[in-house]
């Protein structure tokens, strides 16, 4: 595949960078300047999460059942080394088991109004197993896509990167989540696109198709949102942010969810579709715009469908307990479909899923449209083959130079007769040259066919006649 020609440069430059322009624009106005600890307000209690590692567990009487006291060793803070007593753990179904040797995390609360911090159990201590597994998925993903692997896992941890750096603190400090999440999503899009599959015309064809998508979904989002009445409170954790003193704009947290949520697979499918393309063009360089778009096409719907699903399950999974309590709590249909719970995870999957399907069309389009204007087509064989290299390495002749020193009527294969006394030595020298290089070119014939690679039939043909 040829370079891509000069307007078709100019013109993704042009796209491209007043994509680019905006993005740098909104990441000066939106990035966050404050202290997002400090935004919740102040209060005279301080809570810290430390790690501990249990070390004795006692039954102990507690009202009308027994109770679990549990003494803990702090394994970072100020006080680290210290043994401490948790608060007692009143048996139930939330309520672990705890043993010996545990390792878990505490937290230490400390209020202006006590002598002393007290301290209750939080959770148990994951890192290890979390970072085995991360080391093994990137061991898989870098032996199976090697270079490409590495870029991928380099594109993760920037996109985390923005997530803790930029996003979330820029929602904390009061700032638009759609505008936050719209910016977000756009400099994760031109650091990991360009990063995990090169700077060329295909790549820009797929950040241009993703941002002009993400922008309907946000569009969409926005508008149905606003439309249903959605306020973002329907979990604990919502509430309890709502009530924390923040400036959080909950219903525009949920606009940024959606966003940010569609965009992983608005990425995969943008992608897919213009390699897509660029396959069936250099397939057959002779194709139109038009009968590329409906080859495209044809791939596209197929991603649709599939895609599609997986967007609805993933929505549905998360969803599964509250639907199984309201079917136990005997409600309509109806009335569980449209309640704010289920109805949030409605929008999102539907807006999501209308951003993905116009995503195909558009991509499709953009990539037929600049691959039929590419530049003239390299040749497919564009670097030696095999045997080519083989007689660099050795030295060999040409078959007409063979064929020259060669006998009139001799076959070039076979070996040279011995010099009679009537032949000059001119002669005997060219004859004995001709019989060295035939020597070197069957030698480079056993490596070449002793090599991991060979030339294809037809070219080993050529070669052969």
């Amino acid at each position: 595949m040829g370079p891509a020609s000069r307007p078709v440069r100019l013109v993704l430059g042009l796209v491209v960078g007043v994509l680019f322009v905006m993005m740098a624009v909104a990441l000066a106005v939106l990035w966050p300047t404050a202290d997002t600890k400090k935004l919740g307000g102040t209060t005279n209690v301080s809570i810290d999460y430390l790690d501990a590692t249990v070390t004795g567990v006692q039954a102990v009487p507690c009202g009308p059942m027994a109770c679990e006291a549990v003494r803990a060793e702090l394994g970072s803070g100020p006080l680290a080394g210290s043994v401490v007593d948790l608060a007692k753990l009143t048996p139930s179904a939330a309520t672990p088991t705890l043993q010996v040797g545990d390792r878990i995390v505490v937290t230490q609360e400390i209020s202006l109004l006590a002598d002393a911090p007290t301290y209750a159990f939080a959770d148990f201590q994951r890192r290890p197993p979390l970072w085995g597994l991360a080391v093994l998925f990137a061991v898989v993903v870098v032996g199976i896509a090697r270079w490409r692997g590495v870029a991928a896992l380099a594109g993760l941890l920037f996109t985390w990167w923005v997530l803790i750096t930029f996003m979330l603190p820029a929602i904390l400090a009061g700032e638009s989540p759609i505008a936050v999440a719209l910016t977000a999503a756009a400099l994760i899009l031109f650091v990991v696109l360009y990063l995990a599959h090169g700077f060329n015309a295909r790549t820009s064809t797929a950040l241009i198709g993703t941002m002009v998508s993400l922008g309907i979904t946000g569009a969409l989002g926005w508008y149905f949102v606003n439309a249903a009445h959605l306020t973002g409170l329907t979990s604990d954790e919502a509430t309890f942010l709502a009530t924390s003193g923040g400036a959080v704009d909950l219903s525009g947290l949920l606009l940024a969810g959606i966003i940010i949520g569609a965009l992983g697979v608005l990425n995969d499918v943008t992608v897919t579709q213009a390699a897509s393309v660029w396959e069936i063009h250099a397939a057959d360089p002779t194709q139109s715009t038009r009968r590329l778009y409906r080859s495209g096409m044809r791939i596209g719907r197929d991603h649709i469908a599939s895609t599609v699903y997986t967007l609805v399950l993933a929505y549905v999974g998360a969803s599964l307990p509250l639907v199984i309590l309201f079917l136990i709590g005997n409600q309509r249909f109806g009335d569980v479909v449209t309640g704010e719970i289920l109805a949030e995870e409605i929008v999102r999957t539907l807006v999501g899923s209308i951003g993905l399907v116009a995503s195909v069309p558009l991509t499709t389009f953009l990539a037929a449209v600049i691959v039929s204007h590419q530049g003239p087509a390299v040749p497919a064989r564009s670097r030696p083959s095999v045997r080519e290299r083989a007689l660099a390495l050795v030295g060999g002749a040409d078959r007409e130079d063979a064929a020259d020193a060669a006998p009139a009527g001799a076959d070039p294969g076979d070996p040279a007769p011995d010099a009679g006394p009537d032949q000059d030595a001119p002669t005997v020298r060219r004859r004995e040259e001709a019989r060295d290089r035939r020597r070197r070119e069957k030698q480079a014939r056993a490596a070449a066919k002793g090599s991991a690679w060979e030339p294809p039939a037809a070219e080993r043909e050529f070669w052969d006649r």
